[in-house]
């Protein structure tokens, strides 16, 4: 299948990463060939790109799309097919991660430091080894600090001749203006509903049943959808969130609400860690000399150090995702409300809780509908600014009662 076939209802994104490798290939091409090069200044591809757009449009598939397609060594290209077959070995080892001048890099942190930012640079200068081009993925743009973003500025102002960088971030505001202002922007928006489901049914094999409930709910959410179809602890988090609407008439039903969401996302973050925490904590004693069971050797307790900070910051970082995830299902609860408060024909996220939607909606005002949407989206923010969980969350429960 062609590189594109997963990136979702993204039409016209999908043909400007098309065109940008077509001119990428004949660049290539005209170079091994040693031909007069191109103008580029007609050219459609460019060293830095930034894909923006909501949670769940696809900016890490279309980033890793492009990479593969101009990775692509199918020789239909030559008769005139067009990069990014998905079959050739370029592309397909770009695809699953092992092409060795494609570096995928997401964090499971808070954030990207200027540490690891300086390696990306280094391999940034590097000629590609086998491919057609050295490409630089970075999912999380947005999560560089300001120093790492000073020191990844240099990289994009003054690119190697074959390197490219790939940005991914929700917004252009998350991006330092220094950085967006040389990157060639592209914006995707949310997958229709429709095209999600189908995407579920073809590549994951879900139930068209399934499929069509989890990409309602998750209002074309790709990755969020994929879980809720194929996961029942998903499924059953996500329904005792849609259940705190219902349980916030009194101070102590706030206060348990609260507890309950905050513990939640803490179990998922102990599950992550039982299953990483300790296969890389053995990795590292064995890879510093120490065997199982034994004393380790001196001078390796910094190391050891490091690597239970960065745990923790992981499971930090777990437990406020799935905080945010609780608060997405929330926010388009209360979207419902507000649909069926006024009467609109908009097809409801959540009719597999109408009850309740109907319930919420009879015993409250429009306007009171949108101080607790305020109420979530000010939870949201509040985590965004490291803001203690639970004291966090139970403001909010305690805004979702006054209404």
């Amino acid at each position: 299948m062609p590189v594109w076939d997963d990136l979702v209802g993204q039409d016209r994104v999908q043909a400007q990463l098309a065109a940008a490798a077509r001119d990428a290939d004949a660049l290539v091409t005209a170079d091994a060939r040693g031909v007069a090069p191109l103008d580029t200044t007609k050219s459609k591809m460019t060293h830095a790109w930034l894909f923006t757009g909501p949670p769940g449009a696809g900016r890490d598939t279309a980033a890793r799309a492009f990479a593969a397609a101009l990775q692509c060594v199918s020789p239909d290209r030559s008769l005139g097919g067009e990069p990014g077959c998905g079959f050739c070995d370029g592309c397909h080892t770009a695809l699953v991660g092992t092409h060795a001048d494609v570096e995928v890099v997401r964090t499971d942190l808070l954030s990207i430091g200027v540490k690891e930012t300086r390696e990306l640079v280094r391999r940034a200068q590097l000629s590609p080894a086998v491919g057609r081009w050295q490409v630089i993925v970075l999912e999380d743009a947005d999560r560089l600090t300001e120093g790492a973003g000073n020191v990844l500025l240099k990289a994009v102002e003054e690119p190697a001749p074959r390197t490219v960088w790939l940005l991914c971030a929700p917004s252009l505001e998350d991006v330092l203006p220094t950085i967006r202002s040389r990157c060639r922007h592209l914006t995707l928006r949310t997958p229709p509903v429709d095209a999600v489901a189908e995407v579920l049914v073809r590549r994951d094999g879900v139930d068209p049943a399934a499929a069509a409930f989890a990409a309602r709910a998750t209002q074309g959410h790709i990755d969020r959808a994929r879980r809720l179809a194929t996961d029942e602890r998903a499924r059953a988090r996500r329904t005792a969130v849609l259940t705190v609407p219902l349980r916030v008439h009194d101070v102590g039903g706030c206060l348990k609400a609260a507890q309950e969401l905050v513990d939640a996302a803490g179990d998922d973050a102990k599950e992550l860690a039982e299953e990483t925490d300790v296969k890389e904590t053995e990795e590292m004693k064995t890879a510093l000399g120490g065997g199982q069971g034994s004393r380790m050797p001196r001078g390796t307790a910094g190391a050891m150090k490091e690597l239970e900070d960065r745990q923790k910051r992981r499971r930090t970082r777990t437990q406020r995702d799935t905080l945010d995830l609780a608060l997405s299902d929330l926010t388009g609860f209360y979207r419902d409300v507000l649909a069926l408060q006024l009467g609109t024909t908009t097809a409801l996220a959540n009719e597999d809780v109408r009850d309740a939607l109907d319930r919420i909606a009879r015993g409250s005002t429009p306007e009171a509908t949108l101080r607790r949407m305020e109420a979530v989206l000010a939870c949201r923010e509040a985590l965004d600014r490291n803001v203690a969980p639970l004291l966090a969350v139970e403001a909010m429960t305690m805004a979702l009662r006054a209404g």
